[in-house]
Order: structure tokens, then C-alpha cells, then sequence
């Protein structure tokens, strides 16, 4: 399974780091490829592209902000997810949402 992601946290400093580490790391254990945008303080990080959102199986948006350039996923399959239940349990976050 492919999935991209895209992490961002109302300060923009930790939480959106964090998450994205989070979901990198657990990846591998289910068996997901998987690239992540962080939206933080020095703004767009690792930016998705349109090949990448097109060819993805799923899209996370890990957030309880709106994210930067969030057009680019209408017309998407894709969930919204707050950052916490990814810091809490991203195995439990892949377990649901990445089947």
C-alpha cells in the first residue's frame, strides 16, 4: 500500500515533526510506503506532488488546522486525522485508516 501524508500543528514546531516521524517509522511494520509533507515553521517541507497524491492509495491529512494548499486533495480519498491520535497510537492510526 502507498500513502501520503501531510503533518501540521497550530505552532508548527514540534507536533508536526513529530507525527511525521512517527508515521515513517511505523510504516514499515505494516507493510506501507509512505511520504510525508510537514507544514511547520519554516512552512512546506517535503512537498507532495500531483503524482504523488494521484498515485497514492491513501491520503492522511494529520492535522487540526487547515493545511496549506488543501485543493490539492478534493476529489481525493483521503482522512482526516488529529496530529494526537498519531502521537498517542500510530500503530492504532495504521490499523484503521491503512487497510
Amino acid at each position: 500500500m502507498k500513502i501520503v501524508a501531510v503533518t501540521a500543528c497550530p505552532t508548527g514546531i514540534a507536533h508536526t515533526y513529530m507525527a511525521a516521524d512517527a508515521l515513517m517509522k511505523a510504516a514499515p511494520k505494516f507493510n506501507v510506503q509512505i511520504k510525508v509533507e510537514t507544514q511547520g515553521a519554516m512552512g512546506i517541507e517535503n512537498l507532495l506532488t500531483p503524482h504523488d497524491i494521484a498515485s497514492a492509495d491513501k491520503i492522511l491529512i494529520v492535522s487540526d488546522i487547515d493545511i496549506e494548499q488543501a485543493a490539492r486533495f478534493e476529489g481525493t480519498h483521503h482522512v482526516q486525522i488529529p496530529i494526537e491520535d498519531v502521537l498517542l497510537n500510530v500503530d492504532k492510526v495504521f490499523l484503521i485508516h491503512c487497510r
